[in-house]
């Protein structure tokens, strides 16, 4: 069984489970994009235009994420994008503790089938997630994302070797356009390792 069909019976598994927000949200936001690549890009949660669609980066944020795979030559056929959030949260606050401590098992389950060798976190809870090596309680003591973004580095996650290239969330980038000159910088260096690994 290919990777796109592990794929999408672990997300009929995830659509059953009651998971926080379930209730308040519209749709699951399982993720999108090629289930073979080896190239995952990591976010925080659904926003509105997610939730409408049940598809990630469809909205503002996920125009400005299209545009940024451009740049470097990638489209969604060379990646895949998913959250660390499936649902929603109410007015797309932040996500609490219990929220991600329950909803990632299902990102872990993604990230096993998939065993991406670069995993693009985007924003400060994907980032802290990973750098935390999954354990919820220990994202807090993290860097934020302004200390660590382009800096490549290997973590053992789950067992799999990844490199972690951590970057501003695109939606930052609308709200803060100072961000723009240090992301272009960012994608010059993820660009140059995904370069390694499509050869």
């Amino acid at each position: 069984m290919g990777n796109e069909n592990k794929l999408k019976e672990i997300e009929e598994k995830c659509r059953e489970a009651e998971l926080p927000l379930k209730q308040e949200a519209k749709n699951l936001v399982f993720g999108k994009g090629n289930a073979e690549a080896k190239i995952l890009f990591v976010g925080e949660a659904p926003g509105r235009n997610e939730d409408e669609q049940g598809m990630p980066f469809v909205g503002a944020a996920g125009k400005n994420l299209d545009k940024l795979l451009n740049n470097v030559g990638l489209s969604l056929n060379d990646v895949y994008i998913a959250n660390i959030l499936k649902y929603r949260p109410t007015e797309n606050r932040n996500p609490q503790p219990d929220e991600i401590r329950e909803h990632t098992p299902w990102l872990i389950e993604q990230i096993k089938i998939m065993k991406p060798e670069v995993v693009c976190s985007l924003g400060n809870y994907a980032t802290k997630f990973f750098l935390a090596d999954g354990k919820v309680d220990k994202m807090e003591k993290q860097p934020g994302i302004t200390q660590v973004h382009g800096k490549v580095k290997t973590i053992d996650f789950e067992g799999l070797k990844i490199k972690l290239i951590p970057l501003f969330h695109p939606a930052a980038i609308i709200y803060n356009r100072s961000l723009l000159g240090p992301w272009e910088r960012d994608m010059e260096i993820v660009k140059k390792e995904i370069a390694q690994k499509t050869l």
